[in-house]
């Protein structure tokens, strides 16, 4: 008698997924495209892109690496100078000043 049924039973149901194929490296040049053409045209988002996407690669080619050692270099004598006007402050500070500061505390 089990074998015997007046209703079908519904099958389950099927996931149809069909694959596609996708290229990140296409995907990305045609961006990298697209930014180009917005620059040339002179647009100001083409600007911001422009900017947002240079702080987010950061430093990569041996041409920014030449740019940061200088910057490096500029910061770092930039400091030394200032070092050095403090010390020469200082000194001239002290040479000047102290003999009146010890002789008014020595009375």
């Amino acid at each position: 008698m089990a074998f015997i049924r007046f209703s079908k039973l519904p099958k389950h149901q099927q996931y149809q997924y069909k694959p596609r194929y996708w290229n990140p490296e296409k995907e990305d040049l045609e961006e990298r495209l697209k930014r180009v053409e917005e620059v040339k045209a002179g647009k100001a988002d083409g600007v911001k892109a422009r900017l947002s996407g240079s702080f987010r690669r950061g430093y990569q080619k041996a041409e920014d690496n030449r740019f940061r050692s200088r910057q490096v270099r500029k910061s770092n004598l930039v400091l030394l100078s200032i070092i050095v006007l403090l010390l020469l402050f200082s000194y001239m500070f002290i040479s000047v000043y102290l003999p009146e500061i010890a002789a008014s505390i020595g009375g």
